[in-house]
This record gives C-alpha cells, structure tokens and sequence, in this order.
C-alpha cells in the first residue's frame, strides 16, 4: 500500500452557465446509475463469497489474539476466499471499467470517475459484509451528490482557477484576500471532488481541492497547553481543566430552527392528509397495504422550505461544534473525552440528540485536534467516571434526575458532568499494562483543593457563545480572564453552594432568588488572588 500524506479541503463555488448546470445534471445523475450497478455487482459477489467453501473453512478457524498465529492464518484465509470469489476492490474496478466505463455511461464518466465510484460501492458491502455497518441501499434519483478523480492529472482536474472535467470547463468563485483560500491554491492538488447542495430547493455546485498538507492556521487559533476533559450529553456538555468547570449547552441557538422545522412538519402532513383523504384510517392511522400518494404543488413547496430549514439547522450545528472545539483546542493540547453510546443516547433523547449532534460534535472535535497537532483520546466507559468518588473511591449508580455529585466523604456538591469532565483530566495511562486507564486518585486529591471553589454546583449551563467570549479572555491573558460565569445577575454556582454558604438546607436555599454569592478567582494577569463581591437580592417566599 502506499504511504499516505496529510491532507486538507479548500472549498470553492464554482459559477456555472445554463448548458454547464445541465450538463452536470446529467453527468451526476450517470453516476449514480454507475454507483447502483457498482453495488448490485459488489452484493452479488459477496453472496457467491459466503457461499463459497473457502469461506466457511475460514470462518471455521479459531479467531486468537490480534496479533497472535492463529488471528494471521485466519486473515489469510479470508484473504483466499475473497480472491477465489473476486471480492476485492480492483476486481470491481476490472469489472466497472469492462461493464460501466465502456457502454453508454462512458460517454459522460472517464475511467478514473468510474473507478472511484466502484471503490465507493465496494466499501460499502465491505462494510455491510464484517457486520460495521446494514445493507447498502440503491439511490434513488437526485441522492447521489459528490464525484471525485483519481489524481489531478486526468479525469476531473483543477486547472487556473477552473475545473476541467471531460470538455467541461467550470469557473470559479475565488474569493480576494482571503487567506485560507491562498493557502489551498497554493498547495498542490492530489484530487478534486465535485459537491451539489441544494440552496432553497435550487442545485449549487462546489469544487473541493484536495490539497496535500496542513491547513491554513488563522493568527487568533492558538492551541493551548494542558488537559481538557469533555462529557459530551444529549445536548448539554461538561467540560474542565485543572481548576475551571463548566457546562455548555450547545442546543440553545437552535431552539427557534427547531420550531421552524416543526411548523413546516405539521403543515406538510396536514397537505399530505387533504391530499389523500382515503389512505387515513377514521383515526387518523395510515390504512395497512400498499398506498398510492398524490402530491399537490402546494405540498412540493412546503417540503423544499422544510429542507432548506433542516440544511440551515445542520450548518448553524456544524458551525457551533466547530467554535466549541476551537476554543477547547485554545485551552488545551490533551483532550480527554469520555466514550458514551450514542445510539443509546437517540433512543432515549432522541429530540436533544437530533438538535446538539454530540457524536458529531466528538467526530470534529478529534479531525480539529489532530490537524492542530493535539490529542484527543476517548476513555473506556469502564472507568465510570460519572460513578466514582475520588476522595473515598465508592462507586455509587447515580439516577439521572441527580445531577449533583455529593459525597459523605466532604467531596461536593459539583455538578455531575463537570466532576467527571474535571476526573478526565485525572486518568492517566495504566503503566502497568493491565488496563487502557485507570483514575490517578492522589492527584485528585491533590488538585481538588484548588479546583472544588471553581467548579459549579448547580449552575446553568452556558452558551456556546459565552464559553467562547471567556476562552478567548484566556487565550489572551487578559485581565478577570478566569472568571468562567459573567455577570449577570444570575446564580453562579447553584443551590446547593448558597446553602454550604449560609448552613442552610437546600429547600431553603431554593427561595433565595437572584444570588450571586462571594467567588474566589485566580487573577491570570499577576498571579494573585481576589475576591469579587457580588450583590444579594432576595424575597419572601410567598406562603
């Protein structure tokens, strides 16, 4: 196999003329029809595969140890199964190139595109055949939206400031003094993909350049020096450094797209209705069997709008993991994420899920710190850091309407996702060679002293936006920098802290409204230590 070079996107829309856009249509539309006899082909030879006897005395096998004699000997028969049944990706690319590339789909597609389009099928039933991922689907019409070359010799090429594809020329759309676009052009060009959107239910079309290197650094992203620990949630995240806590809530700004698409959902299904009145049961169930639809006009234009508003949603949630994991990265170079199950997460926060996107979030967050030359490591959910005390080592299974960790042990009360954000910079490789990880007790300890003023109880969690503004104060070393919660008038801290404050019980502490209570921060500028006052505002509690 080839040795593999750092790589990076530079992202250019391309300005199109009638007959261009036409002829794109076209040619993506080709593709897909390539793509779908790419596949049949793949699944067809993965059925001859399992059937073959190759493939059951491999299967039959002792599996061993990664690494071990017995796990090689069965990789090598495998291997021998998939050669004797042609289940491999160049003899798909031998089979596209006689059966795809050679027929009428040839006149749109070169043999590169195609060859890359059969690589794209083929792991998709690779995938499929280890049990990774379900069976691959045909696609429909309209679902196949990206293309991409081989190399930049031949095929689709970037050329100038255009793309060459096979007499096609597209210009494009290069932005003056944008940095990040120099960059790219700068670079050399391994490959070019070509990408359709749909913008308000009209196709646009990009050209990424897949330029080989590192990306373009902006002045203000620096990467800081320390460890960051994450819990990511169904929507709202933990996170802590050495002596800092807090929580952010990444579904706030998306609370008002999230009525939009609702609004747009309703309406579509009350059209979908009136259009066909007898597919619906008399309360309101859709009649078992097959059922023909009418679509009306009027029906069409509403589900362009709901897509419009669920792509501008999915941007709006790219954008705010992107700034979340900026300023994480501005905070430290060692992140620590704690590994949770998604899936488990959709089925019981689906709505949460579907609006934060926290895998997603995990999954840039990881792509950012490593082009940054940074860490980002993901713990065994067997360290059960949302369990576990450090100050007695007790693991207590906590439900999930107790989202405070308090301890007999004088540890607590802190919120529960930031205390196992702040144990995740704890953990630390086991030198031993039992296990991944394991929680470095004494130096929880150690740090807790420092660390327990500054992490909040019961806080409210933060927006994006707010973390950002104080991540940025710390990157630059400005003055009040590690003052995590602005002032706002709000409580800092939680009920549980007033009550520890004033030895009063936590349901009386619940009638206090408005508290801003005495917060000890370190001053980033000197060094030294102050003490901001803030106001108390209280009521009585009305009987």
């Amino acid at each position: 196999m080839r040795a593999g070079t750092e790589s990076f996107i530079c992202e250019l829309p391309l300005r199109l003329s009638g007959d261009d856009e036409r002829a794109l249509a076209v040619r993506f539309d080709v593709a897909r029809q390539a793509y779908n006899a790419c596949l049949a082909e793949g699944l067809r030879r993965l059925a001859l595969l399992r059937q073959s006897r190759a493939y059951q005395e491999a299967r039959s096998l002792p599996k061993g140890q990664r690494g071990s004699e017995a796990a090689k000997a069965r990789s090598a028969a495998f291997r021998l199964a998939d050669e004797q049944s042609g289940f491999r990706e160049y003899d798909l690319h031998a089979w596209a190139a006689e059966h795809v590339a050679h027929e009428w789909l040839g006149k749109h597609l070169d043999i590169n595109t195609v060859q890359k389009i059969a690589t794209r099928a083929f792991r998709a039933v690779r995938e499929y055949s280890v049990g990774k991922k379900g069976r691959p689907r045909f696609k429909g019409r309209n679902q196949l939206d990206s293309v991409e070359g081989k190399t930049n010799r031949a095929g689709i090429r970037w050329r100038g400031a255009a793309v060459e594809w096979k007499g096609l020329r597209l210009r494009a759309i290069i932005p003056e003094g944008d940095a990040v676009i120099e960059h790219g052009r700068q670079s050399r060009v391994k490959y070019v993909r070509l990408l359709r959107r749909r913008l308000n239910g009209k196709a646009r079309y990009w050209a990424q350049l897949v330029c080989e290197g590192q990306p373009c650094q902006k002045a203000g992203n620096t990467v800081g020096a320390g460890r960051i620990g994450v819990d990511p949630g169904p929507r709202v995240f933990g996170v802590a450094g050495a002596d800092w806590g807090a929580q952010v809530d990444l579904a706030t700004p998306l609370k008002g797209r999230r009525g939009e698409v609702r609004r747009l959902q309703r309406q579509v299904d009350r059209q979908r209705r009136a259009n066909n009145p007898g597919n619906y049961l008399p309360d309101g169930r859709i009649r078992r069997g097959p059922q023909r639809w009418k679509v009306s006009h009027k029906q069409r234009q509403t589900e362009k709008k709901l897509a419009e508003a669920q792509r501008r949603a999915a941007a709006h949630r790219q954008g705010l993991h992107g700034q979340l994991a900026n300023d994480l990265l501005r905070l430290g170079d060692d992140l620590r994420i704690e590994r949770n199950s998604y899936r488990s997460l959709q089925r019981n926060f689906g709505r949460s899920v579907g609006l934060a996107g926290p895998a997603g979030f995990v999954k840039c967050l990881e792509r950012k710190a490593a082009n940054a030359g940074a860490q980002a490591r993901q713990l065994p959910a067997r360290l059960r850091l949302s369990q576990v005390c450090h100050g007695c080592g007790c693991v207590e299974k906590k439900p999930l309407a107790q989202r405070a960790h308090e301890c007999a042990c004088g540890v607590g009360p802190v919120q529960r996702d930031v205390y196992s954000a702040w144990l995740a910079c704890m953990a630390v490789p086991d030198p031993q060679g039992t296990v991944e990880w394991r929680l470095d007790a004494d130096q929880a300890t150690r740090s807790w002293s420092g660390a327990e003023p500054r992490l909040p109880a019961a806080s409210s969690p933060l927006s994006v936006q707010e973390f950002s503004s104080w991540a940025r104060q710390v990157a630059r070393g400005g003055p009040g920098a590690a003052r995590l919660h602005p002032e706002r008038g709000r409580r800092v801290g939680g009920t549980e802290r007033l009550a520890g404050k004033v030895g009063a019980m936590a349901d009386e502490a619940r009638n206090v409204v408005g508290v801003e209570h005495i917060r000890i921060h370190a001053d980033v500028a000197d060094g030294r230590e102050s003490e901001r006052v803030g106001r108390v505002a209280t009521r009585t509690p009305r009987l």
